[in-house]
């Protein structure tokens, strides 16, 4: 999968354009763990993923794809019903770094106004396709008033691996503050289905609440 790999890569492309990586050390954060996910709304797994959420009683930040909500708005609707949080992945999902200058501004723009067009207000937090900006795309997200996130604990749940797997993968760097990247579609990843992902999060929750912590949306604006 592009842009995944080069994970010093993606390191040193925080540096270079800063984003909220974890949750800002104050007291309300003490004891909590945000959990987002990537690449929907999808009627793949989305709404087994909400499913599952109900059942463990967690909300999420759901980082949203403009061409997807054009497909899917009313499962982002619903994702807004429950209670969750919505935010940008950008509109078509390119690796930024391949972009042309005037493609990487659109990439932000038309991703807010396709956001803006289906759930009905713009968006608060963006965080890009891969991780990855480009001076451009992160030209423009500040220019639109979105704040840049990335995340300090992941599942790779892009690769077809068992909900054991993804559990086993995320649980490793869970902490107080941490951000949770996982992935509600399979639509930009080599799996053939997100499935997976929707199975492993009672085991992901129990364990969070085993070290003492909650789980809950990143909250835009909470830090």
């Amino acid at each position: 999968m592009p842009g995944w790999g080069d994970l010093r890569g993606t390191v040193a492309d925080w540096e270079q354009f800063p984003g909220r990586e974890r949750l800002d050390a104050t007291e309300g954060n003490a004891r909590r763990v945000a959990l987002s996910f990537d690449d929907g709304p999808d009627s793949d797994s989305t709404p087994a993923v909400l499913d599952a959420l109900d059942q463990i009683d967690v909300r999420a930040t759901f980082f949203v794809v403009g061409e997807q909500l054009e497909r899917h708005w009313k499962i982002a609707k619903d994702a807004l019903a429950r209670g969750h949080e919505l935010a940008l992945h950008g509109y078509s999902h390119p690796h930024h770094g391949e972009l042309v200058p005037q493609a990487a501004r659109d990439e932000v723009a038309r991703g807010v106004g396709a956001f803006e067009a289906a759930v009905g207000h713009r968006p608060v937090l963006m965080r890009p396709p891969y991780g990855r900006f480009n001076e451009h795309s992160y030209g423009a997200c500040r220019t639109l008033g979105l704040e840049p996130v990335y995340w300090s604990a992941w599942g790779m749940d892009w690769e077809p691996l068992p909900a054991e797997r993804i559990t086993e993968l995320t649980l490793r760097d869970v902490a107080a503050g941490a951000i949770i990247v996982l992935h509600d579609s399979p639509r930009y990843a080599e799996r053939p289905t997100a499935l997976p992902t929707a199975e492993a999060l009672p085991a992901i929750a129990e364990r969070v609440k085993e070290l003492g912590l909650r789980l809950g949306p990143i909250g835009a604006g909470a830090g």
